[in-house]
């Protein structure tokens, strides 16, 4: 019976999962997108503390397969299997997780709400630095890496909001199911 729970429980967190990621491919306002969310959600959840970084690194993955190769098919001659930058956004997916693992032990709506923000400024600072650090766009310098980060404040906005709303309702929803049906954390 506790083992029929647990995958009950486990089914519950992947499907939440699963919905956040599949509303990547769908038109949205830029870097309003789930996976900061759902890395912090894993990353509360998961006992299993490698699926915690894992699964956020596999649905990027999957959704930039499909965004790259078939949204904006155009955009690329060929398959695309990484894009130019994507070790910087991996990495700060595996910081976000790490970060939620270690802040996120007891949950609150404030905490989330504190921990999305601070984990939307890491995603922002940590994806920003590798595009001054990898692109010809910005000179190697202090004034280079300030302009970057300044021309880059305008997609904070949906980065921020989509931490925020995925945020709210991974856990939300989820703390919901819990109620309603009466079963604990995998």
């Amino acid at each position: 019976m506790i083992q029929n729970k647990n995958r009950t429980d486990y089914g519950i967190i992947i499907f939440l999962i699963l919905i956040a990621c599949f509303s990547r491919i769908i038109p949205h306002i830029p870097n309003f997108t789930p996976l900061g969310a759902v890395a912090l959600f894993g990353a509360s959840y998961f006992k299993n503390k490698i699926h915690a970084f894992i699964i956020p690194i596999a649905s990027l993955w999957i959704s930039d397969l499909i965004i790259n190769n078939y949204v904006i098919k155009g955009f690329y001659e060929e398959f695309v299997w990484l894009y130019d930058g994507f070790l910087f956004q991996y990495i700060s997916f595996i910081v976000i997780t790490y970060f939620g693992i270690i802040t996120l032990k007891k949950i609150n709506y404030f905490k989330i709400f504190g921990i999305a923000v601070t984990s939307s400024i890491i995603f922002f600072l940590i994806t920003n630095f590798g595009v001054w650090l990898t692109s010809n766009f910005y000179p190697k310098n202090i004034l280079g890496i300030i302009t970057c980060y300044t021309a880059a404040l305008p997609f904070y906005k949906g980065t921020l909001s989509g931490f925020l709303f995925y945020s709210m309702f991974l856990f939300g929803t989820y703390d919901l199911s819990k109620a309603k049906f009466n079963f604990s954390n995998i």
